[in-house]
Order: C-alpha cells, then sequence, then structure tokens
C-alpha cells in the first residue's frame, strides 16, 4: 500500500507546496504596503512622497537581491538563502517597529526588509522546482503565481484588520514570528535541492516511452554572458517591468486611490483582495493549459487584459463597479512571472533559470521603484491618480506586443 502511494504521489509537489505558502508571505507583505500606508504616515509623520520615496528604493533593493539570492542558490544552496533571508526580515522587522526617524525607517524597511524578501522570494525557489518539474514546470511554477496571488488576497484585507485592532508595529511583528516559523520549517525539512533522475517523468508512462525511444535533442550550452546578448531576456526584462511597475503600484497605491476616490478602508482593501482572490482559482486553470498551449500567447493575453484592467480601477465609482473590474482583473493578474520564469527555463536551461531570472526581475523592482514613488509624488503634485494608474495601463498592453514576438522553446533550439 505505501509502495503503491508513493509511485502515485511526487514528492515535488511538496516542494511546490511549501514553496506557494513562503511566496504568499513574501508578496504579501512585499506588496501589502498599501493598508500600513496611512498608519504610518499618521504616526511617524511623514508626508505621502517621503513614505514612497522610502517604498520605490525598497522596491529596487528587492530587485537588487534577486540575482544575488539566485548566484547564492546555485553556489550555496536553497537551504542557506532561506535562513540567511529569514534572518535578515526577523532583525529588519524588529528594527523597522523601533524606527522613528525617516532615515532609520528607510534602512530598516526600504533597504533590509527588502533584501531579507528578496532571499525568501521566488527566485529563490524557481531552481529548485524548475529541477523537479519537466514535463509539468508550467503548472508547478504558476503556483508560485497562486501563492502571490493569496498574499494579496488574503494578507491585504488581514494586514487591514491587524492594523487596525492592534497597530501597524504590533503588525508587522508577528508577521515576523510567523514568517519564521514556516520558513525555517520548510527550509529544514521539506525543501530537497536533488531530484530523482528525469525528475516528473517518472510519473508518465507515455512520457517514459518517449524518452527512451527520442532521446531530447542536444543543444550546444549557452553561457550567462550569451544570454545576456539574447533578444528574448531582454524581452522578458521589459515585459516584467511593466508587470512590476503595475503590481507595485497596485500594491502601495491601490488602496489609498480608492480611498480617495470615496470608498472606504474595508471596500477599498476588499476590492485589492479580490483581485488576488479570483487569481487564486484562475492560476489553477492557467497553470494547466500553460504546458500545453504556446506560452508566449498566454502572457501576451495577460498583460492585455490587466492593462485594461487598470483604466477600469481609475474609473470606478460605486462598489459593484469595483468588484465587477477587480473581478475581471483576477481571472488574469497571475501568471505572468511564473511564465517569463518558465520561458526562460525553456529557451535557456534550468542550470542557468535562477541568475536570470533574477537579472530579469530587476527589471521588475525598477518598474516597482518608479511607479510606487510616482503613485505618490503625482498625486500630491497634480491631485490625481490617472498619471500613475493610466500610464501602468499603457505600460502592460506595450507588454502584449512584446511578448508576442517571443520564440518559444522549438524555435530557440533550432536557431
Amino acid at each position: 500500500m505505501d509502495k503503491q502511494l508513493n509511485q502515485q504521489w511526487y514528492y515535488g509537489w511538496n516542494i511546490v507546496g511549501a514553496a506557494t505558502i513562503l511566496t504568499l508571505l513574501t508578496v504579501g507583505m512585499r506588496l501589502g504596503i498599501g493598508p500600513f500606508f496611512l498608519p504610518i504616515i499618521n504616526d511617524l509623520h511623514f508626508t505621502r512622497s517621503e513614505l514612497s520615496g522610502v517604498i520605490a528604493i525598497g522596491m529596487l533593493f528587492y530587485g537588487l537581491g534577486m540575482p544575488v539570492a539566485g548566484y547564492l542558490v546555485g553556489t550555496k544552496g536553497t537551504r542557506f538563502v532561506l535562513l540567511s533571508g529569514t534572518a535578515i526580515v526577523v532583525a529588519s522587522s524588529i528594527w523597522t517597529t523601533l524606527a522613528s526617524s525617516l532615515t532609520n525607517f528607510f534602512f530598516a524597511y526600504g533597504i533590509f526588509l527588502s533584501i531579507g524578501l528578496a532571499f525568501t522570494s521566488q527566485v529563490a525557489l524557481t531552481p529548485v522546482i524548475s529541477r523537479w518539474f519537466i514535463r509539468q514546470r508550467g503548472m508547478a511554477l504558476f503556483f508560485l503565481s497562486t501563492g502571490s496571488m493569496a498574499g494579496i488576497a488574503i494578507m491585504t484585507p488581514l494586514f487591514t484588520y491587524t492594523n487596525e485592532t492592534f497597530g501597524w508595529k504590533e503588525t508587522i511583528l508577528g508577521f515576523a514570528a510567523v514568517f519564521a516559523l514556516i520558513t525555517i520549517f520548510s527550509a529544514l525539512f521539506i525543501i530537497r535541492e536533488h531530484p530523482p533522475e528525469h525528475a516528473d517523468l517518472l510519473n508518465s508512462a507515455s512520457a517514459k516511452k518517449t524518452t527512451a525511444a527520442k532521446p531530447a535533442t542536444q543543444t550546444a550550452p549557452i553561457s550567462l554572458k550569451q544570454a545576456l546578448r539574447t533578444g528574448p531576456f531582454w524581452k522578458v526584462v521589459l515585459g516584467l517591468f511593466a508587470c512590476g511597475y503595475s503590481m507595485n503600484l497596485l500594491g502601495a497605491h491601490g488602496v489609498p486611490m480608492l480611498m480617495d476616490h470615496g470608498f472606504d478602508s474595508a471596500s477599498s482593501a476588499l476590492g485589492i483582495g479580490l483581485i488576488g482572490l479570483i487569481a487564486i482559482f484562475s492560476t489553477l486553470v492557467l497553470g494547466r493549459i500553460s504546458d500545453t498551449l504556446p506560452r508566449r500567447y498566454m502572457l501576451a493575453v495577460i498583460y492585455f487584459v490587466r492593462g485594461l484592467g487598470f483604466f477600469g480601477l481609475v474609473m470606478v465609482a460605486v462598489n459593484w463597479q469595483l468588484f465587477g473590474v477587480a473581478t475581471v482583473g483576477g481571472v488574469v493578474w497571475a501568471g505572468s512571472i511564473a511564465l517569463s520564469s518558465a520561458i526562460l527555463a525553456d529557451i535557456y536551461g534550468v542550470k542557468l533559470v535562477g541568475v536570470l531570472y533574477g537579472l530579469a526581475y530587476v527589471g521588475h523592482q525598477v518598474g516597482g521603484m518608479i511607479s510606487s514613488w510616482l503613485g505618490g509624488w503625482a498625486y500630491e503634485t497634480f491631485h490625481t491618480h490617472w498619471i500613475s494608474f493610466g500610464s501602468a495601463g499603457v505600460f502592460l498592453l506595450l507588454a502584449a506586443i512584446i511578448s508576442l514576438t517571443l520564440p518559444d522553446k522549438k524555435q530557440f533550439q533550432s536557431a
């Protein structure tokens, strides 16, 4: 019975489950600044521009930490990176709650917390999942997007509630404690670096027959320097720039924007959280079809519909409009990061995917840095959110066009 059970259940899914929960917590805190925004301003007497600047620099350091995490995963292992990141997150969270000046808050929350979260982000987890999954790589990586969306859906309303009930400092300390317990347990007892031979192909008899009958085409290995000189990598970077610009804008300024437009705090948090809630279920569908349909077409559709959603969010005036736009947007909110990492793994191989994904994610966070600052500055200067949210829509529509020009795996290998 036990032997039969072991044949039916592939251990790689345990790693995916742990990685999904870690992503939920990491993204929930990194993109969950919205509920903290006004309480921090009121308590520490920062201006919107000052706090937006701290968030913007934090987004940049979150991105800069990604390639470092990817490199360390390749040299020191996933467990080392996760445990190091956890130590940084806990220390910087305590420092953040003790900070009273803008400078202290900038270093604690803006820099060190961002670096710690980068070390426990998808970049640290994508290489190990890519090794454990071949046939179902797209679906496995999509579960990380499920975690990201759950982070928005669960943590945004939760942070809103705990901030109002206990205070923003107590919320950050509580998060750090839960985060440390889950991450340490996952790193020590669940994450395993080395998959069995042929990874998840072992689960499929037909796949094994195909592999035995027709060996995979061997291609000349490509170096990191060569990969950085190719067009597909930079197209992925441009798409991730638009993704980061839009996601971090929504995370930092979505709730304040809706409150500025007359929505109460509960409706604003629910509207933003609904996007993530719907996305949790949509990723299950998108993940299944990502290994059958061309990934570039799926990526283009996701960027296109998401771009239209940003125009819709800034135009809504009543609750039913907000929840309607959030529902439609949630269907395509997930997947861009999962598809981008899967495309990089398809084109360049699993050995390079960690560092390439980390470098590409810098583009994501540069976009997030710009939008996080622009959202606050533009509103204070021009008293409108159209500049920041409208530009996010435009960037996403351009990203959709660029994604259509990406090669598929077969085209690149035959080149």
